[in-house]
């Protein structure tokens, strides 16, 4: 079997980066905001599906007219989805964007 794998070089500027303090802590901000918002999604999903399976006579009574619960979750579902994506865009505006450019700066690779 041979090793055709290089070993990463020591002065690599990709791994040094990766390494750093300040890429750690990016990292942690990013899964600390989009794990719990992926898992709330999920949860809400999910319930959803999960009363349209077993509670048919909840998700097919009238709220208004011919409205359904289902209906009115299932349009709830995609207002979730626009609210986290505009939340997670401003919290990447304000928390992570900048990090991340100090970054690049760092790298050499932003103008």
């Amino acid at each position: 079997m041979s090793n055709d794998a290089q070993a990463p070089v020591a002065d690599d500027p990709y791994i040094e980066l990766q390494n750093s303090p300040d890429f750690v802590e990016l990292r942690r901000r990013f899964r600390r905001f989009v794990f719990p918002m992926t898992a709330f999604f999920l949860i809400w999903y999910f319930l959803y599906v999960l009363l349209s399976v077993y509670a048919r006579d909840f998700m097919g009574s009238k709220v208004v007219g011919n409205i359904s619960w289902g209906l009115v979750l299932g349009l709830l579902q995609f207002v979730t989805t626009f609210a986290i994506t505009m939340y997670y865009a401003r919290w990447a505006d304000r928390e992570f964007d900048t990090r991340a450019e100090a970054l690049a700066h760092k790298m050499g690779g932003a103008k």
